[in-house]
């Protein structure tokens, strides 16, 4: 099963300057609870956007500079690399950003989104959900609360 995992504003807005535009503990909890224990594809870009690797995953960063070496993830230079790399694993979640994202939605099985009910200044979207390859099997909405600035929805796309 490969699993795309994202968060996306009202516009498919998903971060500026390589950071994330929201901050949502409830989201952040989800994504671990999922991704943990699995092998997580991502852009160099979305790697480098943390701290330190993911306690407990498998990094698998796809780039294109033959030269990038970082401790604590397994290098590739194609999303055929990543999948091969990761045949093992019984869920594969793709991470992220724009790009790897766009690769994604060609082989995926399932996208859990988790939809900001709000608009944002981004420099990365999220790709178009085409309806005729995408089915919505679930949503789960969220209040805005003390810890949480927006409406969010958690939202399950299985495709067609």
């Amino acid at each position: 099963m490969i699993t795309i995992i994202a968060a996306a504003g009202s516009n498919n807005e998903l971060g500026k300057d390589n950071d994330l535009v929201w901050h949502l503990p409830k989201d952040f909890k989800r994504f671990k609870k999922l991704t943990t224990g699995h092998h997580i594809i991502m852009g160099r870009k979305t790697f480098q956007s943390f701290p330190k690797p993911l306690p407990n995953r498998v990094h698998i960063v796809i780039t294109r500079n033959t030269d990038y070496h970082p401790e604590g993830a397994i290098i590739v230079h194609s999303m055929t690399e990543a999948l091969e790399i990761s045949k093992n694993d019984s869920q594969i979640f793709i991470i992220g950003g724009g790009e790897i994202y766009q690769l994604g939605m060609k082989i995926a099985d399932k996208i859990e989104l988790t939809r900001v009910n709000s608009s944002f200044d981004a420099d990365t979207f999220f790709p178009e959900i085409p309806s005729e390859d995408w089915k919505l099997i679930s949503e789960e909405f969220h209040l805005k609360d003390e810890k949480h600035k927006f409406d969010f929805s958690y939202q399950t796309f299985v495709s067609n």
